[in-house]
């Protein structure tokens, strides 16, 4: 193998590896917005939980 198949063969590799990242960085982007889209989910539903308390804790106060 001459030097000229071990430079080709590098390149390869690296083109190849720089796919590989391209295409995980594509899948963390995607990945992060669904976690930030549950994550405004769950403050929503904490939310409306803690709401639906409130209003229980002051029924039962009135109820008195």
């Amino acid at each position: 193998m001459g030097v000229s198949d071990k430079l080709w063969d590098a390149l390869t590799t690296v083109i190849k590896m720089n796919d590989k990242i391209v295409s995980m960085s594509v899948q963390m982007q995607a990945q992060q917005h669904k976690i930030e889209d549950l994550t405004a989910r769950v403050i929503r539903l904490e939310t409306a939980l803690e709401i639906a308390l409130a209003t229980q804790g002051l029924k039962r106060v009135e109820k008195r």
